[in-house]
């Protein structure tokens, strides 16, 4: 019987079963909609618990982008707040399963939560995290390169000086164009093979191959529908960013809600 207290858990075996991929449903934009509502009211079910993800995703981006002033790569601040939200997907992970118990009407605390979560690094959520870091990887080198190939004649010693070379110089205006563009299809990658795979690896025992799977083929089913999400989910991200990431105390939470009830609209339910 599951304990009123602690509710019930994603499965422990860290062994995935090799089972056929789950049917997927079309996405409408309706499913968006009440996917938001439902993850608007999962934030205001549990406020504090919420915003304490989106709390430590915004510190450790102050971190990585003051590590990059304390390291003297200031050329890399951009690129490194734009790349940032790639790995958004991943801190989710314990407001999918917040949003799973709500959704169960279980009760849970602190320790339930972060329990779960530090289980996630031995399961295939591990694997997933590093398909995600490699793809940022890739981000912030490709710009490197781009910055080499493009702006190398270029001079700049401080953040004030890039700003001024990247957006009133040809060159940078080519970098931008170009930076922009292979941004946008390393995004709509990453996109595509997390939008679901992350809270379907927390609630179902898989391997990544499939989640991943799964994901570009919810994604292919009703792209238009899904880009549209993936657009709402870059711009809000990115206009959080402005107050010194503050804003991602309020819009992460919501969007990884939101994330998780879109996931059980898109893809069949478990069995049993």
């Amino acid at each position: 019987m599951t304990s009123k207290t602690t509710g019930s858990t994603p499965p422990d075996d860290l062994t995935p079963e090799h089972q056929a991929a789950p049917e997927i449903y079309k996405v409408t934009a309706g499913d968006i909609t009440a996917s938001l509502k439902a993850g608007v009211s999962d934030f205001l079910a549990r406020p504090v618990m919420s915003g304490f993800f989106g709390l430590f995703y915004a510190v450790f981006g102050c971190l990585f982008v003051w590590s990059m002033v304390w390291l003297e790569m200031i050329w890399m601040i951009i690129p490194a707040v734009v790349g940032f939200p790639l790995v958004a997907p991943f801190a989710a992970a314990g407001l999918y399963e917040m949003s799973r118990r709500l959704q169960k009407g279980e009760s849970f605390g602190w320790s339930e939560i972060l329990t779960v979560i530090a289980k996630q690094s031995k399961r295939e959520m591990g694997w997933m995290a590093f398909v995600t870091l490699f793809i940022f990887w890739v981000w912030m080198y490709q710009v490197r390169l781009w910055l080499a190939i493009i702006l190398q004649d270029a001079s700049f010693s401080d953040f004030e000086g890039f700003l001024n070379v990247v957006f009133f110089t040809p060159e940078g205006w080519t970098f931008l164009a170009i930076g922009t563009c292979a941004g946008a299809i390393l995004s709509a990658v990453l996109f595509s093979v997390t939008v679901v795979a992350m809270p379907m690896l927390l609630e179902r025992k898989i391997d990544f191959i499939t989640a991943m799977l799964t994901s570009v083929r919810v994604v292919t089913e009703s792209p238009v529908v899904m880009l549209t999400w993936a657009a709402i989910i870059s711009v809000t991200t990115l206009v959080s960013l402005v107050p010194a990431f503050l804003g991602l105390i309020f819009t992460l939470p919501i969007l990884g809600h939101t994330t998780w009830h879109l996931y059980q609209r898109a893809v069949q339910p478990m069995e049993g």
